[in-house]
């Protein structure tokens, strides 16, 4: 499991990373003063899953995570 917190005065986002017996999902939530306003949730591809397995940088992961 992977988290990364980025936070902007008031607004907070969260993106997560989770892999499981062989399968991955991502997903972006987005706080504003401590209130949850939404969460994309979607599956990693093969490949991606693969790929963080090795430990490399994927570009844009999260590039179609946004609302």
């Amino acid at each position: 499991m992977n988290t990364e917190m980025k936070q902007l005065g008031g607004a907070k986002i969260v993106r997560n990373v989770t892999i499981r017996r062989g399968k991955g999902y991502k997903s972006v939530t987005k706080y504003n003063r401590n209130k949850k306003q939404f969460t994309i949730k979607k599956k990693l591809k093969r490949c991606d899953v693969l790929r963080i397995k090795k430990g490399k940088f994927i570009p844009g992961l999260f590039a179609d995570c946004r609302k």
